[in-house]
């Protein structure tokens, strides 16, 4: 039995039961590729039938307005994710005529869609015979040939695409996917797998050479940078409400287009009574202002990045301006904030 046909019988075996494997439809399966491409199945689940249930189609999510669809993604991360989906949505618009461009070159075009994510697409819903390179194909690939050069550079994955092209099951390109992602995710997991039930293991190079733990290799770790976040939760207070401020974040930083507090963020660890001195503090609330308590160190981590926060909730005089949003703790819900804004929230009685 050939390679093809083991990873199918394989596959047809162990395949996990998804819903975006119920349809080739290349906008669901866009938007579950996007949605699984920094998130676990478990969670992304449930976020996949939330967005396609508010946004059954390309229109829908192309007349939607940007925070909406931020805020249906809130609590994924990665929101660039998020915002361009939304904006390759209305390049489909404009440039397709609303229809789903069926070439690999066109639907790699789009924006945030990369070699991947193209290739998954264009092999489910189009047949096209492009090999899809995710850490599980890079993996299983990296240990079955023995290929030594580092994974994360260009030599590396060129080593594995050329591999993956040469057994791509050229009838089903979408099914010879799927399974190589399926067999990296469940059976040539990271770590010491279960070789001993591979049905690779006969031929498999990492296996035969007791080096299953070598593979795949890798040439460098990038480092996560500390941030030292102070979080300024304005309070105001009138007869029938309290509000907060909120910021909207721009720039290219992290949680471009979310709304968080106005921020001061320091260099090291620093206290309240040196904060207060600070041109910032100063700038931001104004001169009159009472601080109402000072959260503990919220430890927040991203891919490569620790945040550090604090949060101090002040208290202002109603009828304070500020630059910023100001919001009715009634309704912070209708603006898309990071995680660690939200569990602030949920977590604190302002």
């Amino acid at each position: 039995m050939n390679f093809e046909n083991i990873l199918a019988a394989w596959y047809k075996k162990n395949k996990r039961d998804l819903p975006w494997r119920k349809t080739k439809e290349p906008y669901p399966v866009w938007i579950s590729e996007i949605i699984l491409q920094q998130t676990r199945i478990d969670q992304g689940t449930a976020y996949y039938h939330r967005f396609l249930e508010r946004f059954p189609g390309i229109r829908e999510l192309a007349d939607a307005d940007e925070e909406a669809v931020l805020k249906l993604w809130q609590g994924l991360g990665y929101y660039s994710r998020a915002r361009n989906l939304h904006a390759a949505s209305k390049e489909i618009m404009t440039r397709h005529d609303g229809i789903f461009p069926s070439g690999y070159e066109d639907i790699r075009k789009l924006k945030g869609v990369g070699d991947y994510t193209a290739a998954a697409i264009a092999s489910i819903s189009f047949g096209l015979p492009y090999p899809v390179i995710d850490g599980n194909v890079l993996r299983f690939f990296s240990r079955y040939f023995g290929i030594s050069d580092p994974v994360d550079t260009q030599k590396g994955k060129a080593a594995v695409l050329k591999k993956a092209q040469e057994f791509i099951n050229k009838d089903d390109p979408g099914d010879f996917n799927q399974a190589v992602m399926e067999l990296g995710a469940l059976q040539c997991r990271p770590g010491i797998p279960d070789c001993t039930v591979c049905p690779f293991n006969k031929d498999c190079f990492a296996f035969s050479h007791n080096s299953i733990a070598d593979f795949p290799v890798k040439s460098k770790t990038q480092a996560q940078r500390t941030r030292y976040f102070h979080y300024l939760v304005i309070t105001t207070k009138s007869k029938k409400d309290t509000s907060i401020f909120l910021k909207k974040r721009t720039g290219n930083d992290i949680w471009k287009n979310l709304f968080d507090f106005p921020l001061i963020e320091t260099t090291k660890a620093v206290n309240l009574k040196k904060l207060v001195l600070s041109a910032e503090w100063k700038e931001i609330t104004g001169p009159s202002y009472k601080v109402i308590s000072e959260s503990k160190v919220h430890r927040h981590i991203l891919s490569h990045q620790v945040i550090l926060a604090k949060f101090y909730i002040l208290e202002v005089p109603a009828g304070t301006k500020f630059p910023y949003y100001k919001v009715s703790l009634k309704e912070p819900d209708k603006y898309p904030v990071p995680r660690l804004i939200e569990i602030f929230l949920k977590s604190n009685s302002l």
